[in-house]
């Protein structure tokens, strides 16, 4: 079961019609390079909406609040963010901790 207190950071993005492979390679250096080099981050997913392509979600767990300011204050966290905006209509950058959980039940 999750801990109430995990922290998630997440993303919701509307990218600019055409644009999306272009996001994906993006978005996915990007988390290659925060898995591989940043304490205390987890694996990150990409989510695209199967009725509405240019639509994404993404989310990674982290150790600590501290762990994800030290993330966003480096050069390469920055150099994404504006790489997004140009890729993007819209973006939403977030930090989220668990409210709830589910899990099937396993006999």
């Amino acid at each position: 079961m999750a801990a109430k207190s995990q922290l998630y950071t997440c993303g919701s993005w509307i990218v600019k019609p055409g644009m999306e492979q272009s996001f994906i390679e993006a978005w996915q250096a990007f988390a290659d390079w925060t898995s591989q080099t940043q304490p205390g981050a987890g694996s990150g997913i990409l989510l695209q909406a199967q009725d509405d392509p240019q639509r994404f979600i993404s989310f990674g767990p982290w150790d600590t609040a501290e762990n994800i300011t030290d993330w966003r204050s480096k050069q390469e966290f920055q150099d994404f963010i504006s790489k997004a905006r140009a890729l993007c209509q819209e973006m939403k950058p977030q930090t989220m901790k668990v409210a709830g959980y589910s899990s099937p039940n396993v006999s």
